[in-house]
């Protein structure tokens, strides 16, 4: 079973594999070629968030757990610092929001993972979202990995290290936030579900992310090394949200990389979804996307990060094409002056990077507007 932050590393060595298919299968609608993008700054490592609020860009980088705005000349100016696992970032007006979570090196378990809300005061307020794993599991009853396996079958994946027949574990690791309705939203890649999160810490779960089935194929068993019986069977993944974002009629938009391999073996498998606010149902928007780390919705397409591709796509009307090549590609945002923003991973062969891809001139507001409150320590409120 595989979670964050694990997702980035195994995604990262799939890349290649997935690549070259990838490209082939976005090519259902053509697109006007874009812009070639303009660097702003190399100073990231794992920025997971980026978050346009008018000409203000701001970035959430795992890699040095701060939290930085874009300044005219290209360099950031940290807002918040410290933070551990830094991911999900999202802004309304004076208000920030940006999710946490605290690792245990020993066993790789997450022992705290929250929200962090930051008023325009300065005050955080922390919502405590494994608290509320623990005492929910919203993905308790869903069931995940192969029905009724036969005595092959089961052997066979406890072998290789599968999970063979499981429910929803208790795990938390919040990946994306979004305001929505004077709320957050908060993709949790950890339990499988998007929660809303009011201003004052109270977590309520919105949707649950339907299990993703694959069916095991004869290059899927022999890089792994499994009898013959798995070929054929289906095997249900867990759907790890990695972006939530609001898109056109308020529409509640989400990415999800399923677990599992992420190579040739199975094929391109992560997907957009859209999400009902009344009843918490999903409906596909998109399918066959590379490793969807972050998405963002423009004024007629939703633009997604594909970093098993190494690119940024759209998606119009169920239809996948490329925008733009950008290897390492790991989030995505757009701003409402119509320029799109995306930030690179740093990798062997050099460090991350902010680009913007727009036909006109793009113009930063630097600084940070907040009465002067920033936090150089531990980010006011996460743990």
């Amino acid at each position: 079973m595989r979670k964050i932050p694990a997702l980035v590393a195994l995604v990262a060595a799939a890349a290649l594999a997935l690549s070259s298919s990838a490209a082939a299968s976005a090519t259902g609608v053509a697109s006007k070629k874009a812009p070639a993008p303009r660097v702003w700054s190399t100073e990231v490592g794992a920025p997971f968030s980026l978050a346009v609020d008018g000409k203000r860009v701001l970035v959430a980088d795992g890699g040095t757990g701060a939290i930085s705005q874009l300044q005219r000349d290209g360099s950031l100016e940290p807002l918040v610092e410290g933070v551990p696992d830094l991911a999900g970032l999202a802004v309304r007006g004076g208000w920030m929001a940006y999710g946490s979570t605290v690792v245990d090196e020993a066993s790789g378990t997450h022992t705290a993972a929250g929200l962090n809300i930051r008023s325009p005061r300065g005050d955080t307020v922390y919502a405590d979202i494994l608290g509320y794993e623990e005492s929910n599991n919203p993905d308790g009853a869903v069931h995940y990995g192969v029905e009724n396996p036969s005595a092959c079958v089961a052997e066979a994946f406890n072998a290789a290290g599968f999970p063979v027949d499981y429910t929803g574990i208790v795990d938390a690791h919040p990946y994306s936030v979004a305001s929505w309705h004077g709320k957050w939203l908060v993709a949790d890649a950890g339990s499988n579900a998007i929660y809303t999160v009011t201003d004052s810490g109270r977590v309520s779960t919105l949707a649950v992310l339907p299990a993703q089935s694959a069916t095991i194929t004869a290059e899927a068993a022999a890089m792994f090394g499994m009898p013959d019986c798995v070929i054929g069977v289906s095997y249900a993944f867990e759907a790890v949200p990695t972006s939530v974002t609001i898109g056109r009629n308020d529409a509640i938009l989400v990415s999800t990389l399923p677990g599992g391999p992420e190579d040739s073996s199975l094929g391109a498998r992560g997907a957009v979804w859209e999400v009902n606010p009344r009843t918490g149902a999903v409906k596909s928007v998109a399918s066959g996307l590379a490793a969807p780390t972050s998405i963002a919705a423009g004024k007629d397409a939703v633009y997604v990060a594909e970093f098993g591709a190494g690119r940024i796509s759209k998606v119009r009307d169920g239809e996948v094409s490329q925008v733009v090549s950008l290897p390492g590609a790991l989030s995505v945002a757009t701003g409402s002056d119509g320029t799109l923003w995306a930030a690179t991973m740093a990798s062997e062969s050099g460090s991350g990077s902010i680009v913007s891809i727009s036909g006109g001139k793009v113009k930063v507001q630097g600084h940070w507007h907040d009465g002067g409150h920033r936090d150089r320590g531990n980010g006011g409120g996460h743990r």
